[in-house]
């Protein structure tokens, strides 16, 4: 077991940004569907959880998380970047710098991938806190995909949390942390498989929670010099139902709080939920008060946080936890998931092979979503080219790149394609204006033909744009998302 005292006064969390897919598959139409041979998931279908769009996966939740932490600093960029999550798409291609890349990092960032556990998240906090690296953006971010039928498919939940640390104004700095590495083992996943196997609840709770976890939590408020009874936010993801309760008892702290582990509105995330839910505490917690924030999986990260006179203690819950859009159809979620083969006929199939030279020639371009700008005439054009498309002016090689992922924009036409292959029909593009004239045909995405009209205002968002199965590669763009008033 490793104690630690908190990091300098004035090194903590600067910011910090969440991301929840729009869509929320609904628990009592998972456990309709399996009736018929597990009738007790009923006990578990209540409320909904966060399900990952086809063209969503770890990397692409991970951006939007980021870029929601990023633009809510005043501060400099990272020099350090950590993807935490144990669902990331490549084994042997570093997932930090394709999200390095869409966030249009500077290239001199150190960026690392770390997961192994559910602890990955936390434990990236913890030495982020203690002053290792400088300025660093920690993402966590999943998309686990369990076994149709299984209790997992039910509790679990997609999503991601960022949290930039470093020197500066901090909403909350470290008092005292401590963690515990052991292969106690209640579930697990081997590489290359879908769906964790897991343990009986019982022997879990009874020689993990109750044994494990206390001793940790006890040293990390002893380095942090607080009194467990002093505890405002209680924060601990679980999966299991009254551990939070036990684990309280245990070790002194108070009941009222235990912070809600949001399990009915997005489920269990993964490496991404300990954040998720510091996310959502400090969004609420006023000045001055103490949070408790501890992870479970293969040992235990436990971490002491106080509030800065930064915090704002808003009583209501963040947009990206009230925004979302039930889904019903179960169906389309295995679909989604890949569990579920459909035929789509001829018109799926093609070979989706990525030239891998030019991918690299293209990359500020398809990642970054970078343009150019008339250093003449102030002209914004996509792609970026040595003339000028201005007729008007003409200008050769005087473009300077131009970022359009954060302009605001709208839409210009729509067409829905009914014919075409999507994995989500129909196939939604158009021409997208943005507020500086530039214009480029783009997919839309989290929408339905219904939501299309001429000048519905659009974000971007990074997203798969094609897979290919038979090599293993994803491919990545932008997309124009239709913008929602609060609630839709």
């Amino acid at each position: 077991m490793n104690p630690n005292n908190g990091a300098a006064t004035d090194r903590g969390i600067l910011a910090v940004g969440a991301y929840l897919p729009r869509l929320r598959l609904d628990r009592k139409s998972v456990a309709a569907g399996h009736r018929w041979m597990a009738p007790g998931l009923r006990g578990l279908a209540q409320g909904v959880r966060s399900m990952a769009n086809w063209d969503e996966d770890a990397i692409t939740m991970a951006v939007e998380a980021g870029r929601r932490a990023l633009a809510a600093a005043q501060a400099p960029a990272p020099e350090t970047l950590t993807l935490a999550s144990t669902t990331l798409p490549f084994a042997d291609r570093l997932n930090a710098a394709v999200v390095a890349s869409a966030l249009a990092l500077p290239r001199a960032l150190a960026a690392s991938d770390c997961g192994g556990s559910l602890r990955a998240g936390s434990s990236a906090l913890i030495r982020a806190l203690q002053g290792f690296g400088g300025q660093q953006l920690l993402i966590a971010s999943e998309r686990r995909i369990p076994r149709p039928a299984s209790t997992s498919e039910l509790m679990a939940g997609d999503g991601a949390a960022a949290l930039l640390v470093g020197e500066g104004e901090p909403i909350a700095r470290l008092r005292g942390s401590a963690s515990l590495t052991a292969d106690f083992i209640d579930h697990f996943r081997e590489s290359d498989r879908d769906g964790d196997y897991g343990w009986e609840e019982r022997w879990v709770r009874d020689e993990g929670f109750s044994k494990l976890v206390p001793p940790v939590v006890k040293q990390a408020l002893q380095a942090a010099g607080v009194d467990a009874n002093r505890i405002d936010h209680f924060v601990m993801p679980e999966k299991l139902r009254r551990v939070g309760p036990m684990v309280a008892k245990k070790v002194g702290v108070r009941p009222e709080a235990i912070v809600d582990t949001l399990f009915e509105r997005c489920g269990d995330t993964g490496t991404a939920h300990p954040l998720l839910m510091l996310a959502r505490t400090l969004a609420k917690a006023g000045p001055g008060q103490t949070i408790l924030v501890v992870q479970f999986g293969s040992g235990c990260d436990a971490l002491v946080l106080e509030t800065t006179d930064r915090a704002t203690g808003c009583d209501s819950d963040p947009a990206w936890l009230d925004e979302g859009q039930v889904e019903t159809n179960y169906l389309k979620y295995l679909s989604f998931t890949g569990q579920l083969e459909l035929e789509w006929g001829m018109r799926a199939e093609m070979d989706n092979k990525t030239a891998l030279s030019a991918a690299w020639r293209a990359e500020k371009t398809v990642h970054g979503f970078s343009g150019g700008r008339c250093g003449e005439c102030g002209t914004v054009q996509f792609p970026a080219g040595r003339i000028c498309v201005n007729p008007a002016c003409g200008a050769v090689d005087t473009q300077q790149p131009y970022r359009l992922a954060d302009e605001p924009a709208k839409i210009r036409s729509f067409t829905s394609d009914w014919l075409s292959y999507k994995p989500c029909p129909p196939f939604m593009f158009g021409h997208v204006e943005f507020a500086n004239a530039a214009r480029v045909l783009m997919e839309f995405a989290d929408c339905d033909p219904d939501d299309l009209a001429v000048g519905v205002p659009l974000d971007m968002v990074f997203r798969i744009k094609e897979v290919d199965p038979m090599r293993g590669f994803r491919r990545y763009f932008w997309k124009a998302k239709p913008q929602r008033k609060a609630g839709e």
